[in-house]
């Protein structure tokens, strides 16, 4: 999955409309509004915009004609084949009405031109899950961990043992399996939580 690495902005002014663009990565919902928050100028005419995330997309036409505004933006998003992105038109009338297909090609067309100033990286989704081994295996626990890039939060220990909360990226689970396995015997186990 490929996301922007940073926000990008443009501007283009189409038969005397001025329209701003602002595109940014976003994690979730919230972090969607309050990207939406610090960009959208409640004094302009309108202000459309559409997020994707991993499984879920959203548009907003913001009073301009159903279907062109927000939808396109969205489009432009996923013609990119970008996940964890929202895109925010915001269109300063200027007096010439641009018709329905005008107003999808002005939408689409900012989100596309502002993305494409973007940098693209590339994202990886994530699992959580918890390890639990008895205290002999402590070390090999903690090797293989690091020899799989998982990310440790929290770390804690019971009277049976170890127990690590991990962070791994979906594609190196069944490396992580098969060498938590080796290592400790087969005595660990893998929770995903």
């Amino acid at each position: 999955m490929l996301t922007l690495d940073a926000p990008v902005s443009t501007t283009v002014s189409i038969r005397h409309s001025r329209f701003v663009t602002h595109a940014g990565p976003v994690t979730d919902e919230e972090a969607s509004l309050v990207f939406y928050r610090a960009v959208a100028d409640p004094t302009a005419t309108h202000n459309c915009w559409a997020w994707k995330l991993d499984h879920a997309c959203r548009f907003n036409d913001d009073g301009e004609p159903a279907g062109t505004a927000g939808k396109p933006i969205l489009a432009a998003i996923e013609s990119k084949q970008l996940c964890r992105v929202m895109v925010v038109v915001t269109r300063y009338f200027g007096g010439v009405k641009l018709g329905a297909g005008g107003l999808v090609r002005a939408y689409s067309g900012c989100a596309a031109r502002c993305l494409d100033q973007g940098r693209m990286i590339e994202i990886h989704p994530t699992s959580h899950y918890l390890v639990e081994a008895g205290f002999e295996w402590t070390g090999p626990v903690h090797t293989v961990i690091e020899a799989c890039g998982a990310s440790k939060e929290n770390e804690s220990y019971t009277s049976g043992g170890i127990c690590l909360q991990l962070e791994l990226r979906d594609d190196r689970l069944r490396k992580l399996q098969t060498m938590l396995r080796d290592a400790t015997r087969g005595a660990a186990t893998l929770t995903k939580i």
